[in-house]
């Protein structure tokens, strides 16, 4: 394949159009082009890795209730009774609902009512906390006595326990389709390679198998999943059981800011309670030197400042490390913590548009810690200088798959002095990515010769080709875009 006049995004290709050769599903050649080529105008990158993906919840959504935006609770139990009476007696899901701008939130009565009798569940922006109905509580024994039960939004045990039961109402079929068509959704986005996190509080070992069954449909699927462990035997058992690549990903050691239970070192700004934290430093040290033992990839789900704590100290009484482990989100963490990662060679995987929906003077983190404690939070600069990796992704359906925005984001900082350079951003979004699966190759996430034909061809912020070792995962093949 030839793709001649192109520009090439990689640091080593040349600054103006490009011929670029590929065979056998690898890089052959990246030459500057002595003349303007039939594909003047189009862009080639390396194949983008979203580092943190939930396939199902995200692939539920083309069928589900998107409440992004929902400007009142009137809005959403509007649409759960249109659902409802559409679909009696079906799962309600939805996803997506912000409460900062409302009149309060929406009672499970008012919730039954709009129901009429169908198990509803409905996450909350960040999947800490969700609105469920009655009849889905039916078929969650013990959530009703579990920490976190409330009238309102489920939080911590209780949101686990309701979710599984709402994730276990979902056929199989259903379950199939959501996931095909995130993996067909990631593919069209320039994305080759996603890391799935899942977890028994997050989905099920069942649905982690299908999605790494559906890996034909589009990107190459990183498994993990984030369920404790303290031996070696422990480790290599899990892993064996699940096929995962680690036991990473979604592990909690807090929750969220949004739902306010990241563990924090002092109280939240506007309610009382320092957040919920999951794990201790004792049971994080077991996990990861259980893990490093084993051969397996170790990491963590860390937001608040008292979990970075957490983090680190556990870290630092698990010994010497052996191999390339990882913490997600790392919202709020310290220059000694940072140096402290840097020396362990961990990994942070983490998402820009989280600063970019929610960071500001007067965003939601300001609303839940204050201006000064929401000021330095996702120092992603401050991170890349330290010497810690950092690897792009999304969460989603936190936020959507969409590498070209969270790029933007992570250079738009909107904590100046924050943002990244756009190829730093570019790097963590690409070779970040592999890293964070502990691939070390210099040659992942490059478009230089001997490199994985890995690469997204776009014109303009359209992606009209991604193609993975060489065989195409979107765009159908096309002797007119390129000439062999």
């Amino acid at each position: 394949m030839i793709l001649d006049g192109v520009r090439v995004l990689d640091p080593a290709a040349p600054t103006g159009p490009a011929v670029l050769v590929v065979e056998g599903g690898r890089v052959v050649s990246v030459t500057a082009a002595e003349r303007p080529g039939p594909l003047d105008g189009l862009v080639v990158t390396p194949a983008f890795v979203d580092a943190h993906v939930h396939a199902t919840a995200t692939g539920l959504l083309a069928d589900g209730l998107d409440l992004t935006g929902s400007p009142s609770p009137r809005t959403l139990l509007d649409a759960v009774a249109a659902r409802a009476a559409a679909r009696p007696g079906s799962l309600v899901w939805g996803h997506g609902w912000q409460e900062q701008d409302w009149d309060g939130l929406p009672s499970r009565a008012e919730l039954d009512r709009a129901a009429a009798g169908c198990p509803v569940y409905l996450s909350r922006v960040d999947v800490h906390s969700a609105l469920v109905s009655s009849a889905l509580l039916d078929r969650a024994p013990g959530a009703a006595g579990a920490v976190g039960f409330t009238d309102g939004p489920l939080i911590a045990d209780a949101h686990h326990l309701a979710r599984r039961a709402a994730l276990a109402a979902v056929d199989t079929t259903t379950r199939d389709a959501a996931q095909r068509a995130f993996l067909r959704q990631a593919a069209s986005r320039g994305v080759g390679v996603v890391h799935e996190c899942a977890g028994p509080d997050i989905s099920s070992a069942a649905d982690l198998a299908a999605l790494i069954a559906a890996r034909p449909a589009g990107p190459r699927v990183v498994p993990y999943w984030g369920e404790a462990v303290t031996s070696v035997d422990e480790a290599r058992d899990l892993i064996a059981a699940t096929g995962a690549h680690g036991l990473a990903g979604d592990l909690f050691v807090d929750g969220s800011l949004g739902s306010r239970t990241a563990a924090l070192r002092e109280p939240y700004a506007d309610a009382p309670g320092c957040g919920h934290p999951y794990l201790d430093a004792a049971q994080v040290a077991a996990h990861v030197a259980a893990c490093d033992a084993a051969g397996v990839q170790a990491g963590f789900h860390v937001i608040g400042d008292a979990a970075a704590d957490t983090l680190v100290a556990g870290l630092k009484a698990a010994g010497p490390l052996r191999m390339t482990h990882r913490v997600e989100h790392l919202e709020m963490v310290d220059a000694a913590q940072m140096a402290t990662l840097a020396a362990l060679g961990v990994v942070a995987s983490v998402q820009p548009l989280f600063d970019a929906w929610w960071g500001g003077k007067s965003g939601m983190y300001a609303a839940r810690l204050g201006g000064a404690r929401a000021r330095p939070m996702n120092p992603f600069a401050a991170l890349h200088a330290a010497g810690v990796t950092l690897a792009l992704g999304s969460d989603t359906p936190v936020t959507p798959v969409d590498p070209w925005a969270a790029v933007r984001a992570a250079v738009g900082h909107r904590t100046p002095g924050s943002g990244l350079a756009a190829a730093t951003a570019m790097a963590a979004h690409t070779v970040g990515g592999h890293r964070a699966a502990g691939d070390l190759s210099p040659l992942a996430g490059r478009l230089v010769p001997g490199a994985p034909a890995s690469y997204a061809v776009w014109d303009g912020r359209r992606c009209v080709r991604t193609i993975l070792d060489g065989f195409s995962i979107h765009g159908a093949p096309a002797v007119a875009d390129f000439a062999p």
